[in-house]
């Protein structure tokens, strides 16, 4: 695979030594990031951030003697939600090719020749025209069917939030501020996700938008520090 300075990858946790994480980049290739470069301030649970087995995105700073110097806290909320759309959309792609050819691995190389997954598969999605590019007009009619399909399904919108409480009640106090009609997932480090689900994105971003709106009312009224 090949890489420079400053792309995005999904990487996998291959084990941590000493001070060092070693990751295997997504596509080939391996690389390392360094204690400094997991997340700012002071780590007070590594594992909040990597551990073995655990896919993480992560930024290339440097390559030198084929050694690449990867970073997780420097990759921006943007990037890493842009490198996890491509990797599902890619996953998406290849196990609908697997149920109409052979040899779904060929197509998707030489699509990517020419597109980035997440273009050609919003171009696909709007024109059954460009799946012949790459398919006999019989499999490209079976695929278009398929992506149509998956368009229909719920779409959805995550964000990422910190809470954190110095008060005796703050765990009770920050169960109240989470009261609220979204999916929640603790990310560690006073650090949440959510995410919300709707027929379109601009619904399902609105409604994203009225849930962040709520938590920090009343994460305000619970004297909890909220955070986007």
């Amino acid at each position: 695979m090949k890489i420079k300075e400053g792309d995005v990858s999904l990487c996998r946790v291959k084990k941590i030594e000493g001070t060092t994480v070693f990751l295997e980049l997504e596509g080939g290739g391996e690389g390392s990031l360094g204690f400094s470069e997991v997340a700012a301030g002071r780590i007070r649970n590594l594992r909040d951030y990597v551990s073995p087995n655990r896919k993480i995105v992560c930024k290339v700073l440097k390559i030198s003697n084929g050694n690449v110097e990867l970073s997780l806290r420097r990759v921006t909320g943007k990037e890493r939600e842009q490198v996890l759309r491509k990797h599902k959309q890619e996953s998406v792609l290849r196990n609908i090719l697997k149920t109409v050819v052979p040899e779904p691995e060929k197509i998707i190389e030489k699509i990517e020749e020419s597109y980035e997954i997440d273009e050609f598969f919003e171009e696909a999605r709007a024109n059954s025209e460009v799946l012949k590019k790459f398919l006999d007009p019989k499999n490209a009619a079976k695929v278009f069917e398929i992506i149509s399909k998956e368009e229909e399904k719920e779409k959805v919108v995550k964000g990422e939030f910190v809470l954190k409480s110095v008060s005796l009640t703050g765990i009770e106090d920050i169960r109240e501020v989470l009261d609220v009609d979204a999916e929640i997932h603790y990310l560690g480090s006073g650090r949440f996700s959510v995410s919300v689900f709707g027929k379109d994105f601009k619904k399902a971003n609105f409604k994203l938008e009225f849930v962040l709106e709520e938590i920090e009312k009343r994460a305000k009224a619970g004297n909890v520090n909220f955070e986007v």
